[in-house]
């Protein structure tokens, strides 16, 4: 992602992070639970520090093949060994206005 897209240079390293669904229920069964307008929950064994920010990219198939991506900040982490599944809340930061709408949909999905 060009971060220009985002408002200009970088004043801190971000890690990407991306995942490619097959359908928008495999989405929706791993993800829409966790997601809102604001931000999102993401699964990982390994949850990066509470701090990061990260660029998002989120591939899904609505009628077609749809790509959610902006940036986001950690700022939550549920380390691995507890009772709760492991990873981190990520706060949207900046998404396009295509992602924004994308997610709208996702979650009117969900509201049905």
């Amino acid at each position: 992602m060009d971060e220009r897209q985002f408002g200009g240079q970088r004043k801190e390293a971000r890690v990407t992070v991306n995942h490619e669904f097959r359908s928008v229920d495999q989405f929706i069964v791993e993800y829409v639970q966790n997601i809102s307008k604001s931000g999102v929950f993401i699964k990982s064994d390994d949850p990066l520090p509470v701090g990061t920010l990260v660029n998002l990219k989120f591939s899904v198939i609505l009628d077609e093949l749809e790509t959610i991506e902006g940036l986001g900040k950690v700022v939550r982490v549920v380390p691995p060994g507890g009772k709760d599944s492991p990873g981190m809340g990520v706060v949207f930061t900046q998404l396009t206005n295509y992602s924004q709408t994308l997610i709208e949909k996702l979650l009117a999905r969900v509201e049905k």
